[in-house]
């Protein structure tokens, strides 16, 4: 484990799973570089830079990168997570700009990420981790999740193309799926009917079983993948194991 505190960036990072993320690396003492399109709030007792940036805006997540830089160090980790679900529908009623919108966010939101991370990298002439949320999707096709699924594949192939470019600058990437967290995201899934979403079942029997992941479980994930050499992974695409049950 590293004996100086880390410099963690969390895109997406005022709710959900990012909230989640940041507040239980915080509690892990990483010092905290954090945006989403609202303002995430300040975490108490952690040394914290918070932004409002929407990751579809390369320029602005450049800015975002150097004013951490700026007031608390190079970066070690870059976490993408800033995602949308919507929408859910089947592919005969998907219009293009509604997928446009969609990979705009999942995955050019991603790229401009990973673009502003490098640069730093470059600046700073040292290596670190990048950390792709993926899904689950990625690897399967759901009825009415067609944007969702093609956009968090491309992502794991976009990873994959970057550690194999970026290797020699000291990146090592990860596209990671980190299993069923109970978010808004989950409850909108629930709120689907079977018309919209076929599967719904699944996620409606997760809930019930209270089968879920939390958010200090996942971020205890990325923090030995990144930060812990026992516990680096091989593979670039990764799907963090479901939380224990006690």
């Amino acid at each position: 484990m590293r004996d100086a505190a880390p410099v963690v960036v969390i895109t997406g990072a005022s709710r959900g799973l990012g909230r989640g993320v940041a507040e239980a690396l915080a509690g892990r003492g990483a010092r905290l570089g954090l945006c989403a399109r609202g303002q995430p709030a300040p975490i108490a007792g952690a040394e914290v830079h918070c932004a409002s940036v929407d990751v579809r805006d390369a320029a602005a997540l450049e800015r975002f990168a150097d004013e951490v830089v700026g007031r608390l160090g190079p970066i070690d980790l870059w976490v993408n997570n800033a995602g949308v679900l919507e929408p859910i529908a089947f592919v005969r009623d998907l219009s293009a700009e509604a997928l446009r919108a969609h990979l705009e966010v999942n995955l050019v939101g991603v790229l401009h990420g990973t673009q502003a991370f490098l640069r730093s990298l470059r600046a700073s002439g040292r290596g670190g981790v990048l950390v792709n949320v993926s899904s689950g999707a990625a690897l399967q096709g759901y009825a009415g999740w067609a944007a969702y699924c093609a956009g968090k594949a491309a992502v794991d192939r976009l990873t994959e193309c970057v550690q194999l470019e970026e290797r020699d600058l000291g990146l090592r990437a990860h596209a990671v799926a980190p299993g069923v967290v109970d978010t808004a995201m989950q409850a909108l899934i629930r709120s689907k009917t079977p018309q919209e979403f076929p599967a719904v079942g699944k996620f409606l029997q997760l809930a019930a079983d209270d089968a879920f992941s939390s958010p200090a479980w996942v971020a205890r994930c990325l923090w030995e993948l990144a930060f812990d050499p026992a516990a680096r992974p091989d593979e670039v695409v990764v799907r963090l194991p479901p939380q224990p049950r006690s």
